[in-house]
């Protein structure tokens, strides 16, 4: 699936891997929850979030804490309150460590916490999309606070473009714990 440029296809795209992402995790076995990831031995797997998240509950929380970010940058640039998406301290050049304080912050969250949380964000945000008009999205140059980009693309990112990389590192774990 391309990258969504229409409100339509962003709605699509979401509540596609959203379901593709939440079928994964029903097919996950006892050992695959059980099993702390490691992707130490892949050499291509260098990125700081494959050693961040350990196991399914912190790919969760971090999608949730990706839809506040989301949700809370909407609501206060709306109100009139000039926001930057990625909030204080922290920036788009230091926003790993602002991922490493969500997964702090959530250690004692459970994974069925987890699964409740990311359900309500994930209805919570698409619910917000669907307030929107497909300009109001897709039409740069609309509101002045998402910058030079459109507001659908944080939409994308936030949703199907970030179930996507969850997809893709449930099922480097899964291989993991098959090998």
């Amino acid at each position: 699936m391309s990258r969504p440029t229409t409100k339509q296809d962003l709605i699509l795209a979401a509540n596609t891997n959203y379901e593709k992402l939440l079928n994964l995790i029903g097919t996950l076995t006892e050992t695959e929850l059980n099993t702390p990831f490691h992707f130490e031995n892949d050499e291509k797997k260098k990125e700081a979030h494959w050693k961040r998240d350990q196991n399914l509950k912190d790919v969760l929380i971090h999608l949730y804490e990706w839809h506040q970010l989301i949700l809370n940058w909407i609501d206060a640039n709306q109100k009139g309150e000039a926001k930057p998406f990625i909030p204080e301290p922290y920036n788009w050049k230091t926003y790993g460590v602002m991922n490493v304080g969500f997964w702090k912050k959530h250690q004692a969250t459970t994974l069925e916490q987890a699964k409740k949380q990311l359900d309500q964000s994930h209805k919570a945000v698409m619910a917000l999309a669907e307030t929107f008009t497909n300009e109001q999205l897709f039409a740069k140059g609309i509101y002045t606070w998402v910058g030079g980009s459109t507001l659908g693309s944080y939409f994308v990112s936030c949703t199907s473009s970030h179930y996507d990389w969850a997809v893709k590192k449930l099922k480097a774990h899964i291989k993991n714990c098959k090998a």
